[in-house]
């Protein structure tokens, strides 16, 4: 498996095709989703790990899929996203994760979180990532925050009008040192 870049123990890459069942194993898991508005479906999960391989070629990166070193376990994804849904601060790229329920507590969250900001600071020359939760997922919060991330804006998200216990979350932002 060919990794774009790696920390100690992830690496990071593009997605295959290959990686439906293990993406999907991740977001079709219930407690994973808490602060998503449903599970995703297999042919959702498919439409993502598309779209993410069109936003890779675009921009050279994505929410990356993520390796285990050790393992060669594809285990979820962790990387950078381009935005648009909040018109105060216009495009941003946002740094977000999402894991299978095996990895948690492993730190591994924060760990690729750090690379991923690394690679984006050293080599895409970013000048600031965000990252947005909803504000009841207290554990993305604590990720943020271990990254050096800061709260900047509370807000109702466009894209969850729909779902109240969601609707309300919490942009954190980091600039480059």
């Amino acid at each position: 498996m060919k990794h774009l870049f790696k920390s100690e123990r992830l690496g990071f890459r593009n997605y295959h095709l290959e990686d439906l069942e293990a993406m999907h194993h991740v977001s079709g898991d219930q407690d994973v989703m808490e602060h998503f508005p449903a599970v995703s479906t297999k042919e959702q999960t498919l439409e993502f790990i598309q779209r993410m391989i069109k936003h890779y070629e675009k921009y050279q990166f994505c929410y990356f899929a993520v390796d285990r070193l050790d393992t060669m376990e594809m285990i979820g994804f962790i990387g950078l996203c381009t935005q648009d849904y909040l018109e105060s601060i216009g495009k941003f790229v946002d740094v977000g994760w999402r894991l299978n329920k095996t990895s948690w507590g492993n730190g591994f969250a924060t760990e690729g979180a750090k690379a991923c900001l690394k690679f984006a600071f050293d080599e895409l020359k970013l000048e600031t990532v965000y990252a947005v939760a909803t504000a009841s997922n207290t554990k993305s919060f604590k990720v943020m925050k271990k990254i050096g991330m800061v709260p900047v804006l509370e807000f109702e998200h466009p894209k969850l009008k729909d779902y109240p216990r969601l609707v309300n979350c919490i942009l954190y932002r980091i600039n480059k040192k």
